[in-house]
């Protein structure tokens, strides 16, 4: 039998595929009030997600993850379209976290081929299609480098980010960003502060997905729901120092979103006289950023062959290998992958080409929250069954807060961002419509067989 994941294996599974450096210029692009959008994202999306996520794995400690949980709640359609929307919005997400990869690689030789297309087709390419074979080995291998990768390319980098933020602002170096009240807390009139939500947003996707690997845990029903709290707390407290680090050190309008750490650290180095670190910080973020894809490779994937043996998909589909993997699934997420990754030929920039792919994908994540929520407020309060439960008081609460939030930022993402060129914002808001119908619809077509 193999090894069970620990409590320690299980929180850097959790941190490491959600705690993405990658996601810091974007947030960092809103300046202080980041911290106020954090701090809102938490309470109407971050904290009631972990809190659900333990209960429902709590509850259901033999078949965990999104389709069964919804299946439980709504029946088998109702959780074949949940499990679609989590399986399909990776496939837009992979190329910005490999095209952050291929940007950060690029100052391994020369910094200027981050904004070069070929370049970072290339890399994407080459990345992806590794992680894919290398997934076939199974989850076990997949967890032991992924905690490896966290431990190298995560916190070190965060944590030297944040001392280098720390050190630049009580230094007498130019500050880019003010902390005054109207600064921290903004107008929330305007459309374009609240388009932060999808920056931010993004950066909590996937809080759920461990609980695939729920029989594979060390007693899931208490070490799942501690991984959570602990997992929410690292989460935001880096988060929200990482991108202040950023901000106060890179104008707004020169923030870029592929290579904005690298861009970072050069200026940071170069003015504390460390500019020898850079080869090796950049080896480390590319570390860090493959170590927090391989939990997300495997994990929807599993989910998407529950519902083949649902009989949802061809059998084909259902075919996994010795140690367990949906290799035929892996295969065809690497072509759909490969293909949406051409889309940087056909955008206006590079930034744009990001921010799109970043707020579609979140666009069809929080349709499957929605879904999600609603499948806990149906299934009630559990009875006598795991360790945790959300407080009786607030279960209602934390449902609906979960929904709303879901639910707000589905609406922001309709609306462009300001200060990076999508084109128009009717046009913008029509090639994300589209992009959900177009993804959507292939899941609606599915019966059982």
């Amino acid at each position: 039998m193999p090894p069970k994941i620990s409590l320690f294996s299980l929180v850097l599974l959790v941190v490491a595929a959600i705690d993405s450096i990658r996601n810091l210029p974007a947030t960092a692009l809103f300046g202080s009030s980041v911290i106020f959008f954090f701090i809102l994202a938490a309470i109407v999306f971050l904290i009631p997600l972990s809190m659900l996520a333990a209960e429902l794995s709590s509850r259901y400690p033999d078949h965990g993850g999104v389709f069964h949980w919804v299946r439980h709640a709504f029946g088998e359609k109702v959780a074949l379209f949940a499990i679609w929307l989590q399986w399909i919005n990776t496939m837009v997400w992979y190329p910005t976290i490999l095209s952050f990869i291929a940007g950060t690689a690029a100052y391994l030789y020369d910094p200027t081929l981050a904004q070069s297309r070929g370049f970072l087709m290339a890399i994407i390419l080459i990345v992806f299609w590794g992680l894919t074979l290398l997934n076939f080995k199974g989850v076990h291998v997949s967890v032991k480098l992924n905690a490896v990768c966290a431990m190298l390319g995560l916190m070190i980098p965060m944590t030297l980010l944040i001392a280098l933020g720390i050190a630049w602002m009580v230094s007498d170096q130019p500050l880019q960003i003010q902390f005054g009240v109207r600064e921290l807390f903004p107008s929330l009139a305007g459309a374009e502060n609240w388009v932060s939500l999808i920056a931010i947003m993004s950066s909590f996707l996937g809080m759920e997905l461990a609980g695939v690997h729920v029989t594979d845990i060390h007693n899931p029903q208490k070490n799942f729901p501690k991984a959570m709290g602990i997992s929410v707390v690292l989460l935001l407290s880096t988060m929200i120092l990482g991108a202040l680090s950023i901000a106060v050190v890179i104008p707004r309008g020169q923030i870029h979103l592929v290579d904005g750490i690298m861009q970072t650290f050069t200026q940071f180095l170069a003015a504390f006289h460390l500019a020898w670190l850079i080869p090796i910080l950049t080896l480390l973020i590319i570390v860090g950023s493959i170590g927090g894809m391989i939990n997300w490779l495997i994990s929807p994937a599993k989910g998407l062959l529950q519902a083949a043996e649902y009989q949802f998909l061809p059998r084909y589909f259902t075919q996994v290998n010795r140690q367990g993997v949906p290799t035929r699934l892996l295969i065809v997420q690497a072509v759909l992958v490969s293909l949406f990754s051409l889309l940087i030929t056909f955008t206006p920039s590079i930034n744009a080409f990001y921010w799109f792919l970043t707020d579609l994908s979140t666009e069809l994540y929080m349709i499957m929250y929605v879904v999600l929520f609603m499948a806990a407020l149906k299934l009630g309060r559990p009875k006598g069954v795991g360790a945790y439960q959300i407080p009786k008081g607030l279960r209602h609460l934390v449902c609906w807060l979960g929904i709303c939030g879901a639910c707000l930022t589905i609406i922001v993402g309709y609306f462009p961002p300001t200060g990076i060129n999508v084109g128009s914002a009717l046009h913008y808001a029509l090639w994300i419509g589209v992009g959900n119908l177009v993804l959507i619809a292939p899941v609606l077509l599915l019966k059982r067989r």
